[in-house]
């Protein structure tokens, strides 16, 4: 059903954005774009749920390069994320998919923190990467409703504040579609800790 709507949907989400474009400036035309835009992004979030990421095919990937790679193009408003990667990193993996699964956990954390820390390293037969923020954090009763779709600790549903609850939705099922796992704890910067672990 997610797919199908979001499908149906993008046909009109293109012509609004085609007639915005052709009426030039006009009172209200940015607003009306950047909502056009989070519905784009809102569409692509339901679509990516809806595929799952079972399509791509496993390739060898240096997480340690891909967190660094994410790392640079998520951070925004000038606020690095401080990454540190130790030992052998490379494990078979669907690239897009872990790169999505990152993505989305630093997006996370850069919403709800002004501190952002990443790293990964290889404990035995597993890859574990944390992600760290000092923002205000996940109470502890809800740690694993964070993964469940279409939940978010923000009841108002407000853009500014949230997505539509499907990140770490999409997450966890990527993490787990690798045999790994995510998991949410207190990080020792104060916010909270994102965990993903990978089997070598």
């Amino acid at each position: 059903m997610l797919s199908g709507v979001s499908h149906d949907l993008r046909t009109p989400l293109t012509r609004m954005k085609l007639q915005l474009e052709m009426l030039g400036p006009i009172e209200g035309g940015e607003d009306l774009k950047a909502d056009v835009a989070e519905m784009e992004r809102m569409l692509e979030e339901y679509l990516a749920f809806a595929r799952g990421e079972g399509t791509e095919a496993p390739a060898p990937v240096d997480l340690g390069l891909l967190l660094d790679e994410v790392a640079a193009t998520i951070g925004r408003d000038g606020r690095a994320v401080t990454v540190r990667t130790e030992g052998d990193l490379v494990i078979p993996a669907r690239l897009q998919a872990i790169r999505r699964a990152i993505a989305n956990v630093l997006v996370n954390a850069l919403r709800h923190g002004k501190k952002v820390e990443a790293a990964a390293r290889r404990l035995g037969d597993w890859i574990e990467i944390t992600i760290d923020d000092d923002g205000p954090g996940i109470p502890a009763g809800s740690r694993e409703d964070v993964f469940r779709p279409f939940f978010r600790l923000d009841a108002s549903r407000n853009p500014a504040t949230g997505g539509v609850g499907l990140g770490l939705a999409i997450v966890r099922d990527i993490m787990r579609g690798h045999g790994g796992d995510a998991t949410i704890e207190e990080s020792p910067l104060g916010g909270a800790r994102a965990k993903l672990r990978l089997p070598v």
